[in-house]
């Protein structure tokens, strides 16, 4: 088999929006420190919030091959504030959506580079918009000011622009190397280690909080905080393996510690990483049922 084609036989049966729905559930449930899930809401925002936007926005992914990124990222955000009327998944979407695009017959490492090569001055007016109706918090006055002008005529030049504050923009301009090649193979070996898959999610969270400061946290309360979560994420893995007491302990801590100061510590976007990686090892067909997501 070509390393750029998927056997038809090793599809599946689910369907893109499926991978879509499931994966984000995935990651909203697993107990994830600083996130919300079903153990922990915010005031604002809750883990019922997270699967009704999900199982909107998947038909919307569905059609996602057929139709122009920005269409499709702009119908899911729309379609997320009149369920939900709040920003679940704006992050998440903006991954989600052009990995949906490639072909299925494809692999995501060889069909992604040509839809982000494709996109048009049309897909980049359609994605500001999605942004602006999302209305995300912790944007900064530079990145409010350009989601309030008009949308460039290149939305991958854009993201190249924000590559180096924000985690999500640079996996435009680099083909998604951080989901495809660093966020899924993680979990995977993670699984394929003997963890559940919850366990899994929980460490490799902590593994890419640790390498990759998160760019929700700094937005919101400045690099030198996200730095100090990435310390103190590494300090967590250190104090022993997932299960372990010192480990728990740590994570409980940790947790603690990231939902201080108004849930403005919120690792938001390492969480939409793993959402993306998740989406990729389901479409692939790499993570199979049963998932055992719940803790052994």
């Amino acid at each position: 088999m070509s390393h750029s084609s998927i056997e038809p036989n090793r599809l599946g049966q689910l369907s893109i929006g499926q991978c879509a729905t499931l994966a984000t559930i995935m990651e909203a449930t697993a107990p994830k420190p600083g996130n919300v899930h079903r153990g922990a809401d915010f005031e604002d925002l809750s883990y019922p919030d997270f699967i009704v936007a999900t199982t909107v926005v998947g038909p919307i992914l569905d059609t996602a091959v057929m139709l122009p990124l920005g269409q499709t990222i702009l119908a899911a955000i729309e379609a997320t504030q009149a369920a939900v009327a709040t920003n679940t998944n704006l992050g998440t979407i903006l991954l989600l959506a052009p990995l949906a695009k490639v072909p299925r017959t494809t692999t995501l490492a060889a069909g992604i580079a040509e839809v982000l090569g494709r996109l048009t001055a049309d897909d980049a007016r359609d994605v500001y918009q999605a942004i602006r109706a999302a209305n995300p918090g912790g944007l900064g006055q530079v990145e409010s000011a350009d989601v309030a002008q008009d949308a460039p005529a290149d939305l991958v030049a854009a993201m190249r622009l924000a590559a180096d504050r924000d985690l999500v923009a640079r996996q435009y301009t680099d083909n998604f190397h951080l989901v495809l090649n660093v966020v899924a193979p993680r979990l995977l070996q993670t699984v394929e280690a003997g963890l559940s898959l919850s366990d899994a999610i929980v460490r490799v969270h902590l593994e890419l909080l640790s390498e990759y400061p998160d760019s929700l946290i700094a937005r919101r309360r400045g690099v030198e905080v996200a730095h100090k979560a990435a310390a103190l994420a590494r300090d967590v893995l250190a104090a022993g393996d997932s299960r372990d007491e010192a480990f728990e302990e740590a994570l409980a801590d940790f947790d603690f510690w990231l939902r201080a100061d108004g849930h403005q510590r919120n690792p938001g976007t390492t969480a939409d990483l793993i959402a993306a990686g998740l989406f990729a090892l389901l479409r692939e067909g790499k993570l199979l049922p049963p998932f055992r997501l719940a803790r052994l």
